[in-house]
């Protein structure tokens, strides 16, 4: 199983070119996900419009549970993921995220997290997997 993370908004979004042989592996497209994934994701957890799914070849996860490499990589995808979103959304807007396993997308989310993209200590948050979070601008 993977775990693949998901993004909503208000907006639609540019399509990232894949490289996967870069360090930087990060990209909005699909990955692990195909269409009935991303229509299950988007009727069962998102309040936005436009659904995709962000890869860094592994979902979002941060959790103190986790393998501190793999824990530190999540980091960097998600401040990776602001520096994007931040020149995308307006003043007052906001983009969600959600990370599960695939094929379980239609599952009931464990818990709900809204905190604003520039205010909060990156090691300082958890985001476990089948949380949605709000991340307001």
């Amino acid at each position: 199983m993977s775990l693949a993370t998901y993004i909503g908004c208000n907006i639609e979004l540019p399509i990232n070119d894949v490289d996967e042989g870069s360090d930087e592996f990060f990209y909005i497209y699909g990955y692990f996900a195909d269409e009935l994934n991303l229509l299950n994701v988007k009727n069962h957890q998102f309040n936005t419009p436009y659904i995709y799914e962000i890869s860094g070849n592994w979902g979002i996860e941060i959790s103190p549970y986790m393998n501190p490499k793999r824990r530190a990589k999540s980091q960097k995808n998600l401040m990776k993921l602001f520096e994007i979103m931040d020149t995308h959304i307006s003043n007052d807007d906001f983009f969600e995220l959600y990370s599960c396993w695939v094929g379980e997308e239609a599952r009931e989310r464990e818990g709900e997290i809204t905190l604003h993209i520039n205010n909060f200590d990156i090691d300082q948050i958890e985001i476990p997997e089948q949380t949605l979070v709000r991340f307001v601008k």
